[in-house]
């Protein structure tokens, strides 16, 4: 059996290393790059450099840590992730944010990029995530319990109220027009089939993607408010008359990827405010 990642290690390692802890931290998906970008005084760590985590393999993941101001909001991001379809254990994949509650993050934003089922929603629309699917059919809490989490978390509202509020105002105030639906999770990473996107829409799903819900599990495990934005990069297959490839997805993160980042620095001052957003 493979070691499970140091959580303690990993974050005293950081401890070290950043500047401080902010109290907000941002998970960033597939294409979504412009956001590290857009952060003053950056200062990078790289996966690799952390202790018991691996370097990413994914196109469109830089995998790093790096800390900086968003606005005038000091933030941390995860810049890229892990995922099941790599072939890591899962412990590995939900590790990052084991480290960053360990680190004393107290709130937490996903990002993704997502294929649409939803009719009403087009490649570079911004979604805000109301509810989830884990068809990955895996529970990161499975096994013996971590310090600090919660064996049987509630999970009938997962993503914080008080950060979907914020995200919402701050698309208003923006005047950037966002939608809310259910992201579903598989593991990937063949796209879905026809089939499975039909089944996807009789079961409630307005997007689907291949990452993120684990590491909501994990976030409400240990207690951690966390909102969620998807990026839509394409429409699932059998909704569009064009084939699906990678490359489509990271280049629609490059096009659009500015409005989850002008999203996000609008509504970083009331994240990154200790506990319920308010």
């Amino acid at each position: 059996m493979k070691r499970p990642v140091d959580v303690v290690g990993a974050a005293a390692f950081l401890d070290g290393h950043l500047p401080s802890v902010p109290r907000l931290a941002i998970v960033v998906g597939s294409g979504l790059g412009a956001l590290q970008s857009a952060l003053a005084d950056a200062v990078h760590i790289p996966f690799a450099e952390v202790p018991g985590l691996p370097a990413t393999t994914v196109a469109g993941h830089s995998g790093a840590f790096v800390h900086g101001r968003l606005g005038d909001t000091e933030v941390l991001v995860q810049a890229g992730r892990f995922h099941l379809y790599e072939g890591l254990p899962l412990d590995v994949v939900v590790g990052p944010v084991r480290i960053l509650a360990r680190l004393g993050v107290e709130s937490l934003v996903f990002t993704n990029a997502a294929g649409a089922i939803h009719p009403l929603m087009q490649p570079g629309d911004v979604v805000i995530l109301e509810d989830l699917l884990n068809l990955q059919f895996r529970s990161p809490l499975g096994g013996p319990v971590r310090e600090g989490e919660e064996r049987f978390p509630d999970m009938s509202d997962p993503l914080d109220r008080g950060m979907r509020s914020v995200l919402r105002e701050a698309a208003t105030a923006l005047g950037v027009g966002v939608q809310e639906g259910v992201y579903a999770a598989v593991s990937g990473p063949a796209y879905e089939t026809r089939a499975e996107v039909r089944m996807l829409q009789r079961m409630g799903a307005d997007l689907v993607g291949m990452s993120t819900v684990p590491e909501i599990v994990v976030a409400a495990a240990r207690g951690l408010p966390c909102g969620a934005l998807s990026l839509v990069t394409n429409r699932a297959t059998g909704l569009s008359t064009t084939s699906l490839s990678h490359r489509e997805v990271l280049e629609m993160g490059r096009l659009a990827g500015d409005r989850v980042v002008s999203l996000l620095r609008q509504a970083a001052p009331k994240l990154g405010q200790s506990g319920e957003a308010k």
